[in-house]
């Protein structure tokens, strides 16, 4: 739990901004639709914004509850792309401070869902959806056949 309240967002520097902003959509994003249209094409079944854990309050974007494994698809601007990532010049330190802290609560969430058990796989926005699909689908299998292995020792 956070012990400080976060600072309120500064006012957008224009209308143009405005609108940008109001219309960043925080679920069903182009680049979620496009993934989860080809993790469904190849037999994969999911929840969408789904709670991983009960008491954790942050969301998936693609959970694939049966395999615990949890997926998100990052946008660059917002979690901090090593390729694209911006830094705007209106209201800088503000920017700064809020992108520094959605990518310290993305670390922490990795952690806190690898610590009970899941896998986690984050998805750039900018990535081709064929191929993060691909790279879920080959996790999710290894996660499979390794569950299954440890299931038929008898240690799982």
């Amino acid at each position: 739990m956070r012990s400080r309240v976060a600072a309120a967002a500064p006012r957008a520097s224009n209308a143009d901004v405005r609108r940008r902003m109001v219309a960043t959509k925080r679920r069903d994003t182009p680049e979620e639709v496009r993934l989860r249209r080809v993790l469904h094409w190849m037999g994969l079944r999911y929840s969408v914004d789904a709670p991983p854990l009960p008491k954790l309050r942050r969301r998936a974007d693609v959970l694939l509850r049966r395999d615990k494994v949890a997926i998100f698809v990052d946008g660059c601007f917002w979690h901090g792309c090593p390729q694209h990532k911006s830094q705007p010049k209106t209201n800088a330190e503000w920017w700064r401070a809020k992108l520094a802290a959605n990518v310290r609560r993305d670390r922490d969430t990795d952690r806190r869902l690898r610590a009970a058990g899941w896998l986690v796989i984050r998805v750039w926005a900018h990535e081709a959806p064929e191929r993060a699909a691909r790279r879920v689908k080959r996790s999710v299998a290894r996660r499979r056949a390794s569950t299954a292995g440890t299931a038929r020792r008898g240690t799982g």
